[in-house]
């Protein structure tokens, strides 16, 4: 067998999930080892960069569409989107914990925005990432 082919796929994934199972979460396997997906062993294989890029890209794209709800996300200089997006990597429920912030970004106020990342537990947590996005909500740039 050189090649398989599409059906064959199919009916590999089916027997493999009838013995791997299917987690859309991380688990630990009978051996101990962190896995995923239809049997992945994460902690053996771990991840190519296609797939590290693919869920990077999906990740943007969701932190992307849930921020562009807020017609004051859309109103953004580029800077300040981008920033607002990586903190959004926390977890969107985490984010919109940040009520003060948000409040101060619909009102344009972005001194008090900043302030608002720089005096939070989660500055406290990832440090000096906090702060560089402070100064990109704060000035509108990049450093």
């Amino acid at each position: 067998m050189s090649q398989l082919t599409p059906e064959q796929k199919i009916e590999l994934k089916k027997l493999l999930i009838l013995h791997e199972g299917l987690r859309y979460k991380p688990y630990k396997d009978i051996y101990g080892n962190i896995t995923i997906g239809v049997g992945r062993n994460l902690s053996g294989k771990g991840v190519d960069p296609s797939e590290v890029d693919l869920m990077y890209q999906n990740d943007v794209d969701y932190f992307y569409s849930e921020l562009s709800q807020f017609g004051w996300y859309i109103k953004l200089n580029e800077a300040r989107q981008i920033a607002l997006i990586d903190m959004a990597f926390m977890g969107w429920q985490k984010f919109l914990e940040f009520k003060k912030m948000i409040e101060y970004l619909e009102e344009e106020k972005y001194d008090h925005a900043a302030l608002e990342i720089l005096n939070s537990d989660y500055a406290k947590e990832v440090g000096h990432r906090a702060t560089d996005l402070a100064n990109i909500i704060h000035t509108g740039k990049f450093s």
